[in-house]
């Protein structure tokens, strides 16, 4: 293949992947975000050691294959009641900037195209604790994916979290 070939299927590729979203369910509401964002996905729940001193949602650590990684509750992120853990309850392990963390969510559901021209902005008069993190509302026949952004929920305090975790841990 000539470099120029390579180029423009590696650009079909990022094209593809920005309009790709992993669903999830959480209480009510079914929410995306961006498959390029997303790392893999762990069924089911792994032990998480605690750390202490930290707010609910965030759960501690996991170890996966070696590597410490920082969970959060995306439920009690949101405010949402806390929920027992179930066999359908799955950690989404993210990268934003080379920052891993892993997501608690209810339910991975399915990785779903949703073209950007069929992404609305977020209602103005959203005012619960979870309208920080939602960068859209994605429409899909008469369903709604509230499309969130990843880099929020992780960054503002989980950010800190993650990296002050990972220094805990390796002291």
């Amino acid at each position: 293949m000539r470099e120029d070939e390579i180029m423009n299927e590696e650009l079909m590729d990022e094209q593809i992947q920005r309009n790709r979203y992993l669903t999830f369910h959480m209480g009510k509401e079914d929410y995306g975000i961006p498959i390029y964002n997303v790392m893999e996905i762990i069924g089911g729940m792994q032990p998480i050691t605690e750390i202490p001193e930290r707010a609910d949602y965030e759960k501690g650590v996991i170890n996966l294959r070696g590597k410490i990684v920082p969970v959060i509750d995306v439920r009690l992120r949101f405010s949402l009641p806390a929920r027992e853990y179930t066999d359908r309850t799955c950690i989404i392990v993210t990268s934003i900037d080379d920052i891993v963390t892993g997501l608690i969510v209810d339910e991975v559901s399915e990785v779903m195209d949703i073209p950007e021209e069929s992404i609305d902005p977020p209602p103005t008069s959203m005012s619960d604790a979870k309208s920080q993190f939602i960068k859209g509302m994605g429409i899909i026949g008469k369903k709604v994916k509230i499309i969130l952004d990843v880099e929020r929920i992780v960054n503002s305090g989980g950010r800190k979290y993650t990296q002050d975790v990972i220094q805990e841990v390796d002291e």
